[in-house]
């Protein structure tokens, strides 16, 4: 069978040439990599991928297959997929495709058969960078042209393209969304009147979020991220999450605006970007980190605990300590290189971190938050 080729540019000059797997095409994006050995599936279908191209470090990739049980959203959001192998072997029982004829049915590009070591290792000296992936332009200069020409993922609004336009409801025997007429729809199957009431704010949330608050005895109405504070009220919530999701924080005022104005009402509760959008709203600032924390192996230390976790990320932005204002205070740090990794507010019951405790794929050590978070709620219930 003949093999097509394919190129991923990236905007320093250097060109990778490698097969091409899933969809034909040509795909722009800035090129990051992720450390987990497993967990690809939930990888491709995260939407805080959502303009990258991903690379996987773990040398060979898609040897169980896809299933329709593990999806993080209803299809791939990234912009590319970038491994070392791609295995055309199926070893699953759960599987229904593989991973390269679920990448072309999603119109999905992948790259196999390029040194990901030596891609990783540039991107972890030189920091992620912008580039093409083409299975169509095969030229050297035309492709770094083109990655050069890639707009920066800073300053970009990329939530708008991930998160739901308001009228979806989660069936809880599947995991998919399914649309519908009304603005949002309570996740009220098997649940009794007392269950405290959380609004879900979506900017581009992963599907094990909504379950895990669903496990903790919560009913959930999920909305848009450009919600606003008037209509969070209407919803008569006794909590608040603040999902995850793609890009740089800080274009997004109106989520910003929104999360201000409720901060003193209920108790929220925040992951990954909603995490950098909660300290936003209390006056600190972000950067973006060199290369981002993408993987499901990453060390956090819970400081008021003095225990260490096992933790999942996906972000390539983080909060600033310089700028921490005295309302907040850290709670967790990244013990690879110091950064926030969890915030409290000192006298509200608001509070968020950067990683994923909901794991999928990863550790299930932070599992503790979504309880805290629904003790916040009881309290507030139980003084109303």
């Amino acid at each position: 069978m003949s093999r097509k080729k394919a190129k991923l540019a990236l905007e320093d000059g250097t060109v990778f040439e490698g097969w091409s797997f899933g969809a034909e095409g040509e795909v722009l994006g800035e090129v990051c990599f992720n450390t987990s050995m497993t967990g690809y599936q939930e990888i491709l279908t995260d939407p805080s991928y959502n303009g990258q191209i991903v690379t996987m470090t773990y040398p060979q990739i898609g040897n169980y297959g896809i299933n329709p049980e593990d999806m993080e959203s209803e299809k791939p959001r990234l912009s590319g997929f970038v491994v070392r192998e791609c295995s055309n072997i199926v070893s699953n029982f759960r599987a229904n495709v593989s991973l390269p004829d679920y990448l072309e049915e999603s119109g999905v590009v992948g790259i196999e058969g390029i040194d990901t070591r030596a891609l990783v290792r540039k991107l972890r000296n030189e920091g992620s960078m912008r580039g093409v992936l083409s299975t169509d332009e095969l030229s050297n200069e035309a492709l770094v042209e083109k990655a050069q020409a890639v707009p920066s993922i800073v300053g970009q609004d990329l939530v708008r393209a991930v998160m739901p336009e308001g009228n979806r409801d989660w069936d809880q025997g599947l995991s998919h969304w399914n649309d519908l007429e009304q603005k949002a729809v309570q996740f009220s199957e098997g649940e009794d009147d007392s269950a405290p009431h959380v609004v879900a704010i979506d900017y581009g949330m992963k599907w094990n979020i909504p379950r895990h608050l669903k496990q903790s005895g919560c009913k959930v109405t999920v909305v848009p991220g450009t919600i606003t504070a008037d209509e969070i009220r209407a919803l008569q919530p006794d909590g608040i999450f603040l999902s995850n999701g793609p890009g740089d924080p800080e274009p997004l005022e109106y989520a910003i605006q929104t999360i201000r104005e409720v901060m003193e009402e209920q108790p929220i509760f925040g992951i990954c970007l909603g995490h950098q959008l909660l300290s936003l709203a209390c006056g600190a600032k972000t950067f973006k980190l060199k290369f981002g924390h993408r993987g499901a192996n990453q060390p956090v230390l819970d400081q008021r605990r003095n225990l260490v976790e096992i933790t999942s990320q996906n972000h390539g932005f983080a909060v600033d300590r310089r700028t921490m204002p005295e309302n907040l205070e850290v709670t967790h740090i990244n013990l690879n290189d110091g950064t926030i990794e969890g915030v409290r507010h000192r006298n509200l019951p608001v509070f968020s971190v950067q990683y994923h405790p909901e794991a999928s794929a990863g550790p299930h050590d932070s599992n503790y938050l979504f309880q805290e978070f629904r003790e916040l709620m009881n309290k507030k219930v139980a003084s109303s």
